[in-house]
């Protein structure tokens, strides 16, 4: 066998991924047919035919169902395919876009319910942008303002986790507002 050539998951893996898969389309059932608050982790659990625990063990946050991907292997790989010279944003550009594209393809009803699910949390964004929009002249719903500020509080989301994966040791006020010039200008390119 050729030293690059794919191999096969184990049966650990699959079975894992089985799980995994289960547990989400148990999810997304429930939530189309009573709505995401009633999709709690004990009906996730007996509709996908696994214990309350697994499911946590699988997604330690409810969210986690709707806002991981499985795919996020291969978005990795596909980006690490894009030339290395290539502009970031048109990187993420090209390779997200293919992903939209895919989902709705091979999985419309999915990624629908995924977009409805997820504009139950963005009511901070929504204010957010109703006084950008006022500032700017734009409409209260303007997508570009709409994209704006998700990306701002996306990126202090992301912000928050890598504080928190260094053990909470950096003042945190500093960090946000590196990100806030990093939105600012991009990640430079060497």
């Amino acid at each position: 066998m050729a030293a690059d050539a794919p191999t096969r998951p184990s049966l650990r893996e699959r079975k894992k991924a089985k799980t995994r898969a289960a547990i989400r389309k148990a999810a997304y059932r429930l939530a189309a047919e009573h709505g995401w608050e009633a999709a709690t982790t004990d009906r996730i659990a007996a509709a996908a035919e696994v214990s309350p625990s697994t499911v946590a063990r699988y997604f330690p946050v409810r969210e986690d169902i709707l806002l991981t991907d499985e795919d996020d292997a291969l978005l990795e790989a596909r980006l690490r395919a894009r030339p290395a010279g290539e502009d970031p944003l048109e990187s993420l550009r090209a390779v997200l876009l293919e992903a939209v594209r895919t989902a709705f393809a091979e999985q419309p009803e999915e990624t629908r319910l995924r977009a409805r699910l997820t504009e139950t949390t963005t009511e901070t964004g929504r204010r957010l942008t109703r006084v950008l929009a006022a500032r700017t002249g734009r409409a209260p719903d303007a997508l570009e303002v709409r994209v704006f500020t998700a990306a701002v509080l996306g990126a202090l989301r992301e912000t928050t986790a890598y504080w928190a994966e260094h053990d909470r040791t950096t003042d945190l006020l500093p960090l946000l507002d590196r990100t806030l010039d990093t939105l600012k200008g991009g990640p430079a390119l060497p």
